[in-house]
């Protein structure tokens, strides 16, 4: 964490994305006073596509007709 005044910010801010990365958090102050924070984006959580779901589904050694035809012949 690094704490910046405005004028600093100002100075840096061609460099601004290079030194989120680096500290992870800059707290900006005005007059010694904490005014703002700014954090690095998270990247959004990558979803699975459908065969990579079937992929992790577990499979049955039973087929699913044998389970239903079992199924009707208990009720």
């Amino acid at each position: 964490m690094k704490h910046l005044n405005i004028r600093e910010m100002r100075n840096i801010l061609g460099k601004l994305d290079s030194l989120v990365e680096e500290q992870q958090e800059l707290i900006i102050t005005r007059n010694k006073q904490a005014i703002a924070r700014v954090l690095p984006m998270h990247t959004p959580k990558k979803r699975p596509t459908h065969a990579e779901l079937r992929l992790l589904q577990q499979t049955s050694a039973i087929a699913s007709a044998d389970l239903m035809r079992q199924d009707r012949d208990e009720r």
